[in-house]
């Protein structure tokens, strides 16, 4: 595959020879946030040659934030990067036909100290409660819901929520400033790794609002393609996506190459995220995971409203790629 270097403003980091290769007859320009564990795959994608086998090549360029990738996606400087479902609602309610294709179901989760009193979601009145994220925090929402639902008191109010970087939260947590965290997946699971608990997981605060679990939230998102130019570099990268997906989910060994990369500290923590990571891979994409995807959206848009979810009224059929299906 073939990388220019280059550099360019602040947010934009430069660009990362994730996977070279030879040049193949179809081209994917993918942006990806320079941390994350869609890096985990790529990495896959690229040691095990799953991209050159299907005559692809994908140029890589790493951002600092998701806002940075989204405008680089807007302004056509690439043509795919990693984002939730939300996001292509609300692009799709203006008029962008952008596409999703779904990465992993892997959730967040409600965690305490192992020694805390908290035995429940019930308690957490008066808390100190850090969320990963700001008040639109899709997980914080949803647990919001869910607390007026069965316990009758809105935590963003009988609590006292504090908003930041999962990193940042992660070291308040860890110096008792905050007596709950809502995080994301990865960073439970190495808190879970330290002897720290699950109050709650996220797929289980979906089901009790009614929802499915294990909906892929997260995903590749395309840009409009309305000739069709890029459809077979879309199929081919979603192709070689799940292959490395089912290598992972068979091969140890294939965690133990990338373990450096994924900074697991300890093997404990190492075995939690390779488990979380597993329990995350879709295991097919068809119309019942669609309508999964269709309910939880709705589950959003009533617990976040307009300032979540703007124009978007539904999350359409049509929002799903042609060929994320399987």
């Amino acid at each position: 595959m073939i990388f220019r270097s280059m550099c360019g403003g602040l947010a934009l980091l430069c660009l990362l020879p994730i996977l070279a290769a030879h040049a193949g007859d179809r081209v994917l320009r993918l942006g990806v946030l320079g941390f994350g564990t869609v890096a985990w795959e790529l990495d896959t994608i690229d040691h095990y040659g799953l991209a050159r086998s299907e005559g692809l090549d994908i140029q890589v360029r790493t951002f600092a934030g998701k806002q940075a990738a989204a405008i680089a996606f807007q302004g056509g400087q690439v043509d795919a990067i990693v984002t939730d479902l939300v996001w292509v609602a609300r692009q799709r309610a203006v008029g962008r036909a952008i596409r999703f294709a779904p990465f992993s179901s892997t959730v967040g989760a409600i965690m305490v100290p192992a020694e805390s009193s908290v035995q429940s979601i019930a308690d957490l009145h008066d808390l100190k409660i850090g969320i990963a994220g700001g008040p639109l925090d899709k997980s914080w929402l949803l647990l919001r819901s869910l607390v007026q639902q069965r316990h009758g008191f809105d935590p963003e109010t009988a609590a006292s929520p504090t908003y930041g970087a999962p990193p940042l939260l992660q070291q308040q947590f860890a110096r008792g400033q905050v007596d709950a965290l809502v995080t994301f997946w990865h960073f439970a699971a190495r808190l879970e790794a330290a002897g720290h608990r699950r109050l709650m997981d996220m797929n289980d605060v979906v089901e009790g609002l009614g929802g499915a679990r294990d909906v892929a939230l997260i995903g590749y998102v395309f840009a409009p393609d309305p000739d069709g130019a890029r459809a077979e570099a879309d199929a081919a990268f979603l192709r070689a996506s799940r292959a490395a997906k089912a290598l992972l989910l068979r091969d140890d060994e294939a965690w133990h190459r990338l373990r450096p990369k994924m900074r697991a500290g300890d093997d404990a923590a190492f075995g939690e995220l390779k488990r979380r990571f597993r329990a995350g891979t879709p295991a097919a994409f068809g119309p019942p995971e669609v309508a999964a995807a269709r309910r939880l959206f709705d589950l959003l848009a009533t617990a976040g409203g307009t300032a979540l979810v703007g124009e978007a009224r539904e999350l359409d059929t049509a929002a799903f790629h042609p060929a994320a299906f399987f």
